[in-house]
């Protein structure tokens, strides 16, 4: 290598473990626990737009919820991201028509989803129990 590359090495200085411990509280204050569930909303929300991010979420509940949320006719665009496949996180961007408030067409998606999901189930369960029903026979 050569001697010059050497000269620009600058030593890091260690940060205190007191300084990390909190920048995560911080980081903690700025999310929402739902139910368990961790949401932050993230910069540039307004009341008929906004960006939400959900911690130790994939794609499995963005493309659910990306699909209940647009059913909905006063929502004008709702689409998801991974912003990093490493990252055990799913950003949602919902924007809604000037009559429509953001955040309760979001809690809206929730439980329309919790219903399907609960529908899903319960018939799910009534086909199994019919099927041994019939094997029974």
């Amino acid at each position: 290598m050569p001697a010059s590359a050497h000269s620009q090495d600058e030593p890091m200085p260690d940060v205190a473990p007191q300084s990390q411990e909190q920048e995560q509280v911080e980081d903690e204050d700025d999310m929402i626990e739902l139910d368990g569930l961790r949401i932050s909303i993230l910069p540039g929300a307004e009341e008929t737009a906004a960006s939400f991010q959900f911690d130790k979420e994939d794609h499995t509940l963005g493309n659910a919820l990306r699909y209940v949320i647009m059913k909905n006719p006063e929502v004008e665009f709702c689409g998801y991201t991974m912003p990093h496949p490493s990252e055990a996180k799913m950003n949602l961007r919902i924007q809604t028509f000037d009559t429509t408030n953001v955040f309760s067409v979001l809690e809206k998606g929730l439980d329309d989803l919790m219903n399907l999901c609960d529908t899903v189930t319960e018939t799910f369960i009534e086909a199994k129990n019919a099927f041994e029903e019939i094997q029974s026979q």
